[in-house]
């Protein structure tokens, strides 16, 4: 079992909020290197010979698969040797890819760059739910996760924004810039503020007998397993809307520089969705928003493919049922990586490295499929959003033996 860590120790003396703020800025770095740069795909695409559209959306493909990939080394890593060596060092070479990308001559070199860039991103996403992991359990985790989560979600609201302001006054190097200085503030930050969390009775030898039993553990628990499984495919719809988000709110809309904006609407419904959850979840429970919000989710794509299908959508109801959706996802992401990361506390380094492998290297392949699929209208991406609305119930049915809405956290 899990050694509990005294929260306060913990956080280096950080008070809750400084710890949750932290948390999350280590959170938002991969969505800061996701969405400041869509307002600039085009200039990337049209500077570099990208002939087609699609073809551009790799930018965001190659960062992913690196991030998802290297989570399987980070996490044994930070089990081993602590949590916050190991991040500093993923934050140096995401800081460095970025400022390399500034002088990259061909679009190859970009995609490269930014797969490794990727890879030490990992750091940041296996690190710091393993962080929270160790201070918090249960429903407490869903809470801090959920909040995190929160402040992660005004990433998306201000990133495009940001990215647009900077073409605007410049071209699509300084956003390679800005996300190097971004990591710079970051890392220290957790040089200065974060002491090591991980206790040294729960320290995991770094073999390769180690981590594959690490593995065993996480892949024979079936919550565990299930509950991730689900979480990918949903995630594979929200990359599948990054992926195309510029081409449908820009393309089909016509947006202009207005894109930002209503991209901003749909990451702010998460970001209310996710602090709902967290003043909710201590009395209702993980299972009970989570799968009311999943099925929320399913009907809302449901309605969407079908009125897709019958003809063109007009602006204003494709934002509200995209609105609808994402507000959804916000109830779900939290919860459903809390529920999956809840019974592996001992190993969770390994834990979260694999649970996170799968989530963002599925999601990201799915969510490729559905970007790759865009036709000039939003069909391919309702279908898209309904289909995995679909897998994942499926999973959660599995998870829970055929009942949904069944507590097994006790309020805190």
């Amino acid at each position: 079992m899990t050694k509990p860590l005294d929260h306060t120790a913990a956080t280096s003396g950080l008070t809750k909020v400084r710890f949750i703020a932290l948390m999350a800025m280590l959170m938002s770095i991969n969505a800061l290197s996701i969405d400041i740069m869509l307002p600039g795909l085009q200039e990337i695409g049209a500077s570099l010979g990208v002939a087609d559209e699609n073809h551009r959306q790799y930018v965001l493909s190659a960062y992913l698969i690196g991030m998802g990939s290297a989570q399987l080394f980070f996490g044994p890593v930070s089990d081993r040797f602590g949590r916050k060596a190991p991040l500093l060092g993923g934050l140096a070479l995401y800081g460095a890819c970025a400022l390399a990308i500034v002088f990259v001559p061909t679009f190859s070199a970009l995609l490269a760059f930014r797969f490794v860039q990727g890879v030490g991103a990992a750091a940041t996403r296996v690190v710091t739910v393993s962080i929270v992991r160790d201070v918090y359990g249960g429903r407490q985790m869903a809470e801090i996760m959920s909040l995190v989560m929160m402040v992660f979600m005004i990433v998306p609201v201000v990133a495009p924004s940001v990215g647009q302001l900077i073409m605007l006054f410049s071209e699509w190097h300084m956003i390679f810039v800005v996300i190097a200085l971004f990591a710079v503030v970051v890392a220290a930050l957790v040089a200065l503020g974060l002491r090591e969390t991980l206790a040294p009775d729960n320290r995991r030898a770094f073999t390769a007998t180690a981590i594959l039993d690490g593995f065993r553990i996480v892949l024979t628990n079936r919550l565990a397993l299930l509950y991730t499984l689900a979480t990918s495919v949903i995630f594979g719809s929200l990359f599948g809307f990054v992926n195309s988000a510029q081409q449908v709110l820009v393309g089909v809309y016509g947006l202009g520089i207005w894109f930002p904006a209503v991209f901003a609407t749909f990451a702010g419904m998460m970001a209310v969705a996710s602090f709902i959850n967290s003043r909710l979840v201590q009395r209702f429970g993980m299972r009970a928003l989570s799968h009311a919000a999943l099925l929320g989710f399913a009907l809302a794509s449901f309605v969407w493919s079908v009125l897709s299908l019958i003809g063109p959508l007009p602006l204003v109801l494709f934002v509200l049922l995209q609105a609808v959706a994402m507000f959804q996802f916000g109830l779900i992401a939290a919860n459903f990586n809390a529920m999956a990361m809840e019974p592996l506390g001992h190993v969770a380094g390994t834990a979260s490295s694999v649970l996170g492998f799968m989530q963002t290297v599925g999601g990201t392949l799915i969510g490729a499929l559905i970007g790759q699929a865009f036709d000039g209208t939003v069909t391919p991406l309702a279908i898209g959003f309904l289909t995995v609305a679909v897998l994942a119930l499926a999973f959660v049915l599995v998870a829970e033996g055929g009942r949904l809405f069944k507590p097994q956290n006790p309020a805190a």
